[in-house]
């Protein structure tokens, strides 16, 4: 994607050879950082501090975190150090388990020697083969959007509710949920996209609406609770989503709020589609609701609220009363009976075990589909 004309990744190696550069979503959109990782302990702080988020992205961090560690120690302890570490850092998102993992097999066939070597080639092939997942799902949801657009009789712009951040910035190219709105925006087909603003971290407001304003993607910014209204009125034509974790049965596990806008959808008619890459299907789940692990993050988040300052300076501001306890769950689980599809790279499935394995048939047993 680009930012300011020039083409860039979330994650790339440095010039240097060895350290991994990303972009500090921390400090979007009123800054654009760069930020440089050069051990496996800067790799884990920035997934836990959500300097990187979103679930593809994480799992590619993860691997170059194994990279770096193999980098200053190749030994066996390091290698399960350095794995558990990172792992522990995200606990919703199976990418990262999933890229952790594929990586470190790897690694475990190999002497120390020539592990840092393999970790480093393992992560960008990761990297890659997640640019060309993001765009075959941003190519299959393009066609629901197309498809919107000539029941609409292409009178109008097609409207799109996304919640949460499932772009560019989640992933290392394209995004997920908004890869169908830029190539349905490249296409041509008139497209609108109202953007929750995604409470208590605000990555709609804050990055979503970053990325389609660089894209040129036109687009409104709402409080999350207006999305029920406009579906009630007509304004929203399809829902796309992102997923942290989706169960072999369909249930989709993404930011909090989503299972609210599921129900919205569902109650008016509305289309909803989760956009989910192969390597985010949790095959060993059946029951989302019970068996995913749901992150729950600093209160301080709900509590506190950061921004530029009437002065143009970053400030920081309270919302809640001194003493008042804050539960901060960060993500929902969306029942597959309110999941009208799921977009992956293959094509759009629906949200059932048999369907799933029909797309993916050779990682139903448990395998992952890892680039090599």
């Amino acid at each position: 994607m680009k930012v300011d004309g020039r083409l860039y990744r979330t994650i790339w190696l440095a010039e240097d050879g060895y350290s991994v550069e990303v972009i500090d979503q921390t400090k979007l959109p009123h800054a654009f950082e760069i930020v440089s990782l050069r051990n496996v302990q800067e790799a884990a702080n920035a997934i836990s501090g959500m300097t990187v988020r979103g679930a593809p992205l994480i799992g590619a961090a993860g691997a170059y975190g194994l990279a770096l560690a193999m980098k200053d120690d190749p030994s066996d302890g390091a290698l399960d150090g350095s794995h558990a570490l990172l792992l522990a850092t995200r606990p919703t998102a199976v990418n990262l388990a999933w890229a952790l993992d594929a990586v470190a097999a790897e690694l475990r066939q190999l002497t120390p020697a020539l592990r840092a070597g393999a970790a480093y080639r393992a992560a960008a092939r990761m990297a890659d083969a997640d640019v060309e997942t993001c765009q075959a799902i941003g190519k299959h949801g393009a066609r629901l959007i197309a498809d919107a657009h000539a029941t609409n009789g292409s009178s109008r712009p097609v409207n799109v509710l996304t919640h949460c951040n499932a772009g560019w910035l989640a992933t290392v190219d394209w995004g997920t949920a908004l890869a169908p709105i830029y190539v349905a925006h490249d296409a041509g087909i008139p497209i609108h996209v109202w953007v929750d603003e995604t409470r208590p971290r605000n990555q709609g407001a804050s990055l979503t609406a970053w990325e389609l304003l660089q894209h040129g993607v036109p687009h409104t910014v709402i409080a999350d609770n207006v999305g029920g209204h406009l579906m009630q009125h007509g304004r929203v034509d399809l829902c796309l989503v992102g997923s942290d974790r989706t169960t072999a049965t369909g249930d989709v596990c993404n930011k909090i709020g989503t299972y609210l806008k599921a129900l919205a959808a569902h109650d008016n008619g509305v289309p909803f589609y989760a956009c989910v890459p192969s390597n985010t299907i949790d095959w060993s789940l059946s029951d989302g609701v019970q068996e995913i692990p749901i992150e729950q993050r600093d209160g301080r988040e709900v509590s506190e609220i950061s921004g530029l300052g009437l002065d143009g300076k970053p400030a920081t501001v309270r919302l809640t009363p001194m003493g008042s306890p804050v539960a901060n769950y960060a993500f929902d689980v969306t029942p597959a009976r309110l999941v009208t599809g799921i977009v992956t790279e293959r094509g759009v499935s629906a949200a059932a075990r048999a369907a799933l394995q029909q797309f993916f048939p050779e990682l139903a047993g448990g395998s992952v589909l890892f680039a090599s």
